[in-house]
């Protein structure tokens, strides 16, 4: 099965300063999938938007960049491969791909649900979990 992540739409769904240093951040988030990849197993594929960037490294997981720049770029190169492939499972929580993604069999999981995989939650980075509070 693949697995196609709208890769801004889920890194910027963590306020974790990603922001400061948008390159850095895809290429953290991209080890993080590979990651999650190599234990789950499946194809997994990274959609950014932006300027390509060098992501080196990775073993279970692939990235492309939206063939064009502008509004919807990466959502419609995900539209595209759902379009093209028998059954994926794609990762986002922009409205708008996941009714488009749907239309065409593509099975739909939030930014959550993959940050959940990955060890962290919205709002959190999976390099800063806090310790859990010890206090009774």
């Amino acid at each position: 099965m693949l697995h196609v992540v709208d890769g801004m739409n889920v890194l910027a769904s963590r306020p974790d300063g990603w922001w400061r240093d948008r390159a850095a951040a895809m290429r953290r988030f991209a080890r993080e999938v590979d990651s999650a990849a190599a234990e789950r197993g499946g194809d997994w594929l990274i959609v950014f938007d932006g300027r390509p960037r060098e992501i080196d490294g990775l073993e279970c997981t692939a990235v492309e960049w939206a063939p064009r720049r502008g509004r919807n770029a990466a959502d419609d190169r995900i539209v595209e491969i759902a379009g093209e492939r028998d059954g994926c499972i794609v990762y986002t929580s922009d409205r708008e791909l996941r009714e488009r993604a749907a239309a065409l069999g593509a099975e739909i999981r939030s930014a959550g649900t993959l940050l959940a995989l990955l060890g962290s939650a919205p709002g959190q980075s999976a390099g800063s979990r806090r310790p859990a509070d010890r206090r009774r």
